[in-house]
């Protein structure tokens, strides 16, 4: 099972590229934003929880989103592996989900983390915000999203080069480059 963390900061391309690898790889998207907002939609147990509790303005609890990751997991016991978007964002995230993917008797085979400069990320976000109406388009803000990511997320890649997982690829240039780097990452595993 191919189970792949793609990482990096706000306006790096994970979006994108995770398109791509999904098409070539058959893998199931794990948005945990999606997954959240399924959970709720499908008025399930766990979404009538995380309901409750982002309706008071906190953040749902770690051992809530794996569980939903779990079931997510459960649900396509059939696929050829997983890609994880937008989680783990903390160190203790990236130890829950290490502990659980093992009870399915899996593991994270590795994490791609897409490198690219400050100024080049902050011009990406800001034609991004320009084009999609995000609220990307404004470069305080973008900035301080760097700064959030820089202390809080990516720790999380030294956890992953802890287990020689962690794999850097450089993601500047065309979108079918970078995606041949990922390729050249990925024929490392097999699907």
């Amino acid at each position: 099972m191919l189970n792949i963390v793609l990482f990096g900061p706000p306006g790096a391309g994970k979006g994108t590229q995770s398109q791509s690898l999904i098409e070539k790889y058959s893998l199931v998207h794990l948005s945990t934003g999606d997954i959240l907002r399924a959970e709720i939609a499908g008025g399930t147990e766990l979404g009538k929880y995380a309901k409750q509790i982002m309706d008071k303005g906190d953040l749902v609890p770690d051992e809530v989103v794996i569980q939903m990751i779990s079931n997510k997991i459960d649900a396509n016991l059939a696929a050829k592996g997983f890609i994880f978007d937008g989680f783990p964002r903390t160190i203790p995230q990236a130890q829950a989900l290490d502990e659980m993917l093992a009870q399915k008797e899996t593991a994270i085979s590795c994490m791609v983390s897409l490198t690219v400069p400050e100024d080049e990320l902050v011009s990406r976000l800001i034609k991004r915000g320009q084009t999609s109406g995000r609220a990307d388009d404004n470069e305080t803000a973008i900035r301080n999203r760097f700064n959030e990511y820089m202390k809080k997320t990516l720790p999380v890649a030294s956890f992953y080069q802890n287990q020689h997982k962690l794999y850097q690829i450089d993601g500047v240039g065309s979108l079918d480059s970078i995606f041949e780097r990922i390729e050249g990452v990925l024929s490392h595993f097999s699907a």
